[in-house]
Protein backbone atom coordinates (compact mmCIF):
# COMPACT_ATOMS: atom_id res chain seq x y z
CA UNK A 1 0.00 0.00 0.00
CA UNK A 2 1.04 3.48 -0.54
CA UNK A 3 1.05 6.47 2.29
CA UNK A 4 2.43 9.73 0.50
CA UNK A 5 3.67 8.56 -1.73
CA UNK A 6 5.51 6.18 -0.04
CA UNK A 7 5.49 2.29 0.68
CA UNK A 8 3.75 1.60 4.25
CA UNK A 9 6.37 -0.81 4.77
CA UNK A 10 8.82 1.84 5.04
CA UNK A 11 6.90 4.14 7.07
CA UNK A 12 7.53 1.37 9.28
CA UNK A 13 10.69 0.31 9.38
CA UNK A 14 11.42 4.11 10.22
CA UNK A 15 9.44 4.36 13.30
CA UNK A 16 11.75 1.60 14.98
CA UNK A 17 14.85 3.96 14.35
CA UNK A 18 13.55 7.11 14.48
CA UNK A 19 10.94 8.70 16.96
CA UNK A 20 8.56 11.86 16.12
CA UNK A 21 10.24 15.12 15.93
CA UNK A 22 8.51 17.84 17.84
CA UNK A 23 8.71 21.37 19.43
CA UNK A 24 6.63 23.02 21.27
CA UNK A 25 6.05 26.56 21.09
CA UNK A 26 5.55 28.71 24.93
CA UNK A 27 3.78 31.65 24.16
CA UNK A 28 4.96 33.19 27.87
CA UNK A 29 8.90 33.45 26.85
CA UNK A 30 8.43 32.83 23.16
CA UNK A 31 10.53 30.18 23.00
CA UNK A 32 10.96 26.72 21.55
CA UNK A 33 10.33 23.64 24.36
CA UNK A 34 11.35 20.08 24.16
CA UNK A 35 8.27 18.12 25.36
CA UNK A 36 10.35 16.24 27.72
CA UNK A 37 10.67 19.67 29.67
CA UNK A 38 6.42 20.10 30.62
CA UNK A 39 4.95 19.79 33.92
CA UNK A 40 2.29 16.61 34.22
CA UNK A 41 -0.11 19.39 33.94
CA UNK A 42 1.24 21.48 30.89
CA UNK A 43 1.74 17.54 29.53
CA UNK A 44 -2.49 17.55 30.07
CA UNK A 45 -3.03 20.72 28.07
CA UNK A 46 -0.88 19.95 25.38
CA UNK A 47 -2.32 16.36 25.09
CA UNK A 48 -5.86 17.72 24.73
CA UNK A 49 -4.78 20.27 22.34
CA UNK A 50 -3.25 17.50 20.05
CA UNK A 51 -6.68 15.35 20.53
CA UNK A 52 -8.46 18.70 19.31
CA UNK A 53 -6.42 19.36 16.57
CA UNK A 54 -6.38 15.46 15.68
CA UNK A 55 -10.32 15.48 15.11
CA UNK A 56 -10.28 18.84 13.21
CA UNK A 57 -7.81 17.34 11.14
CA UNK A 58 -9.34 14.20 10.01
CA UNK A 59 -12.68 16.01 9.79
CA UNK A 60 -10.91 18.36 6.88
CA UNK A 61 -9.71 15.64 5.89
CA UNK A 62 -12.74 12.83 5.13
CA UNK A 63 -14.78 15.15 3.58
CA UNK A 64 -16.22 16.56 6.39
CA UNK A 65 -17.00 13.81 8.26
CA UNK A 66 -17.02 14.54 12.07
CA UNK A 67 -15.60 13.55 14.96
CA UNK A 68 -18.05 14.99 17.66
CA UNK A 69 -17.23 13.21 20.41
CA UNK A 70 -13.74 12.76 22.36
CA UNK A 71 -13.37 11.03 25.37
CA UNK A 72 -10.69 12.26 27.90
CA UNK A 73 -9.54 10.22 30.24
CA UNK A 74 -7.95 11.41 33.55
CA UNK A 75 -4.97 14.19 33.84
CA UNK A 76 -7.41 16.09 35.44
CA UNK A 77 -5.54 16.03 38.67
CA UNK A 78 -2.46 16.92 37.66
CA UNK A 79 -3.81 20.48 36.79
CA UNK A 80 -3.24 23.71 38.61
CA UNK A 81 -6.67 25.74 39.75
CA UNK A 82 -5.88 28.66 36.93
CA UNK A 83 -5.03 25.95 34.25
CA UNK A 84 -7.87 23.80 35.18
CA UNK A 85 -9.98 26.53 35.07
CA UNK A 86 -9.14 27.34 31.38
CA UNK A 87 -9.39 23.42 30.16
CA UNK A 88 -13.35 23.69 31.79
CA UNK A 89 -13.57 26.76 29.67
CA UNK A 90 -12.39 25.44 26.61
CA UNK A 91 -14.68 22.25 27.08
CA UNK A 92 -17.70 24.61 27.45
CA UNK A 93 -16.93 26.01 24.29
CA UNK A 94 -16.61 23.14 22.56
CA UNK A 95 -20.02 22.34 24.09
CA UNK A 96 -21.52 25.07 23.05
CA UNK A 97 -20.26 24.31 19.67
CA UNK A 98 -21.91 21.17 19.14
CA UNK A 99 -19.51 19.15 19.94
CA UNK A 100 -19.05 16.03 22.89
CA UNK A 101 -16.34 15.66 25.46
CA UNK A 102 -16.90 12.44 27.51
CA UNK A 103 -14.42 13.46 30.48
CA UNK A 104 -13.13 10.50 32.90
CA UNK A 105 -12.45 12.36 36.14
CA UNK A 106 -12.17 11.79 40.30
CA UNK A 107 -11.58 15.30 40.19
CA UNK A 108 -13.78 17.36 42.80
CA UNK A 109 -13.57 20.84 41.08
CA UNK A 110 -14.48 19.04 37.59
CA UNK A 111 -17.54 16.78 38.76
CA UNK A 112 -19.19 19.65 40.48
CA UNK A 113 -18.72 22.35 37.15
CA UNK A 114 -20.62 19.66 35.13
CA UNK A 115 -23.85 19.19 35.34
CA UNK A 116 -24.88 16.59 32.78
CA UNK A 117 -22.70 13.45 33.95
CA UNK A 118 -22.73 9.81 34.54
CA UNK A 119 -21.47 8.90 38.45
CA UNK A 120 -19.49 5.39 38.40
CA UNK A 121 -19.17 4.50 42.60
CA UNK A 122 -17.65 1.20 44.43
CA UNK A 123 -19.82 -0.50 46.47
CA UNK A 124 -17.59 -1.76 50.14
CA UNK A 125 -18.46 -5.51 49.15
CA UNK A 126 -17.64 -5.50 45.68
CA UNK A 127 -19.35 -4.35 42.20
CA UNK A 128 -20.23 -0.56 41.38
CA UNK A 129 -23.29 1.57 41.08
CA UNK A 130 -24.20 3.84 38.32
CA UNK A 131 -26.21 7.24 38.42
CA UNK A 132 -27.06 9.79 35.90
CA UNK A 133 -27.15 13.34 36.86
CA UNK A 134 -28.66 16.23 34.26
Amino acid sequence: PQLAGRRATGVAARAHTRALAMKLRDHGPERERDPRTLSGGETFYVSLCLALGLADVVTAEAGGIELGTLFVDEGFGSLDPETLEAVLAALGRLRAGGRVVGVVSHVEALKQSVAERVEVRRLPGGGSTLSVRA
